[in-house]
């Protein structure tokens, strides 16, 4: 699995990226984090606000910094599991 920031690498975005890979650890999953900080880029993954994640190339959440709970329940989904939230 591998978990997209969207960012230009603001204190935002490294935060989001220590909860995905906390998120991740807590599921029990390998991921690998790409770091997207190009304009363009993140234009055409739907981002108009950053900081914000995908997975696997599908956006999941833009705007804030997005807690462990949260990704963790995104990581759950795209994995097709229920996380008990």
């Amino acid at each position: 699995m591998t978990i997209q920031i969207l960012g230009g690498g603001c204190p935002n975005c490294e935060a989001l990226e220590a909860n995905a890979k906390e998120a991740a650890t807590r599921q029990g999953v390998e991921v690998t984090i790409e770091k997207i900080k190009d304009s363009d880029a993140i234009l055409e993954m739907g981002v108009l606000r950053t900081p914000g994640y995908a997975i696997d190339g599908e956006l999941q959440n833009s705007g804030r910094v997005f807690t462990v709970e949260e990704i963790e329940k995104s990581i759950g989904q795209a994995l097709g599991r229920s996380t008990g939230s």
